[in-house]
């Protein structure tokens, strides 16, 4: 019979651990090193022939607790077990006499005769401050700020007071007159003409933590409004410099101008200096005109000054005639643009106008221009992932003095930091002429 003999070599798949090219036949997918795969499926084929995978099964069947103990530890230690432990020991100690009661005795009320001071406790906490502070904490406050209408009318017609016989040579009291405005309502600067809540509500890009796309969107916006203020300094600058070179070269060439003029009259004067035509010899035998008197003088001066006087009262009479007109038509335009503003409001939607966003009409109240929003953008490098690094942005103050401004409730003022003070004069008391005789 013949001898069966395992074969020569090694019986595992062909093996490359280091490949460092990829290009020849040696590193193809049959030299791939497989030792790891092949020795994980061995281990997992041992498990499930032992009872199953490891990993699937649950704890209660790999795992039991011993409740029992060991029995082979009382053979082996039978001292100390039998002893037991010196915690067991101390907790079981006993005493034969009873414990001090906590609750008085009729014996000890007797006393020496001295009546001990009574002190208030002041950490004491009473029953009915108790349930006060526990309706409280349920928000149910008993004494609340209840907001009530004035019943004082500040432009209301005082009543006047019968005067006595002796008062009557006393000025009659003048009444407080209400102002016109205080009757209309109030124009937002809104371009619509529509009303512009409070407290606008914010879109999504605001929030701290925004979404993608909101934020997106907010962030391209306000870089397009920066480039374009930006483009808007850059053409200015340039108007301004284009402006400036023209008004040198007209400037300049006003100069070269005059300078030829000078000249040219140079040369004429030398041209004919010397020669005199007849019509001039017949001008200078000619009777010379007399010279005029102070007195005619005098009569030509006030003649020419009155006459400049009354052209002077005629160009300011028209002028004012002029100033009342454009009053007028000022004063109708701004009533034409009131009652559009009002009938707009009756026709729009409260609730359209949500956004912070508002479009401003050109027109302001009041001579100082509105104040600009502030900028409250976090750049992408600037956003915080953690509320405990988040930095508050904003003012809640100037927020709210500018919705009273976009609403028309104030016009906008300019700061002024030093007020002007009353000019007052120092002198020194000659005190040597206070005397009497």
């Amino acid at each position: 019979m013949p001898v069966l003999k395992a074969p020569s070599g090694n019986p595992d798949a062909p093996q490359q651990h280091k490949q460092p090219s990829r290009k020849g036949k040696k590193a193809w997918r049959k030299n791939v090193d497989i030792s790891e795969v092949q020795q994980g499926l061995e281990e997992l084929n041992d498990q499930i022939i032992k009872g199953g995978v490891i990993a699937e099964k649950d704890s209660s069947e790999l795992f039991t607790i011993d409740v029992e103990g060991d029995p082979e530890l009382p053979k082996r230690f039978p001292k100390h077990i039998k002893k037991g432990l010196k915690a067991d020991e101390i907790i079981a100690q006993r005493s034969a006499i009873p414990a001090v009661p906590m609750r008085k005795r009729s014996g000890d009320k007797t006393t020496d005769g001295i009546v001990p001071v009574k002190r208030q406790r002041t950490t004491y906490v009473t029953h009915k401050e108790l349930a006060r502070i526990k309706k409280v904490a349920d928000g149910h406050h008993e004494s609340t700020v209840t907001v009530e209408d004035a019943t004082y009318d500040p432009w209301a017609q005082p009543e006047e007071e019968p005067k006595k016989e002796d008062q009557l040579f006393l000025p009659k009291v003048e009444k407080i007159k209400k102002p016109k405005t205080l009757e209309q309502r109030p124009i937002s600067l809104a371009a619509s003409g529509k009303p512009v809540p409070a407290v606008p509500k914010p879109k999504g890009g605001h929030s701290y933590n925004p979404t993608f796309t909101d934020y997106q969107e907010r962030l391209i916006e306000e870089s397009e409004k920066a480039v374009e203020a930006e483009r808007k300094r850059l053409e200015a600058l340039e108007a301004e410099r284009i402006k400036m070179e023209a008004a040198a070269r007209s400037a300049a060439e006003a100069e070269a101008a005059e300078a030829r003029a000078e000249l040219s009259e140079w040369e004429d004067d030398s041209s004919w200096e010397g020669f005199e035509s007849a019509a001039e010899e017949a001008v200078v035998k000619a009777k010379k005109p007399r010279r005029k008197t102070q007195a005619e003088r005098n009569r030509i001066k006030r003649r020419k000054e009155e006459e400049r006087r009354l052209k002077h009262e005629a160009a300011m009479k028209r002028k004012r005639a002029q100033e009342d007109r454009i009053k007028q038509i000022v004063r109708e335009v701004e009533e034409k643009e009131r009652q559009r503003a009002l009938e707009k409001i009756e026709m729009s939607d409260p609730s359209e106008e949500e956004t912070d966003d508002v479009e401003l009409r050109r027109k302001k109240l009041g001579k100082i221009k509105l104040p600009e929003k502030d900028l409250e953008l976090v750049l992408p490098d600037e956003l915080q992932d953690s509320l405990r690094l988040l930095k508050p942005e904003g003012n809640l103050l100037k927020d709210r003095y500018r919705s009273m401004l976009i609403r028309g409730k104030v016009e906008a003022r300019r700061k002024i930091p030093f007020r002007k003070q009353a000019k007052t004069k120092v002198t020194e008391k000659w005190t040597y002429k206070d005397f009497s005789i």
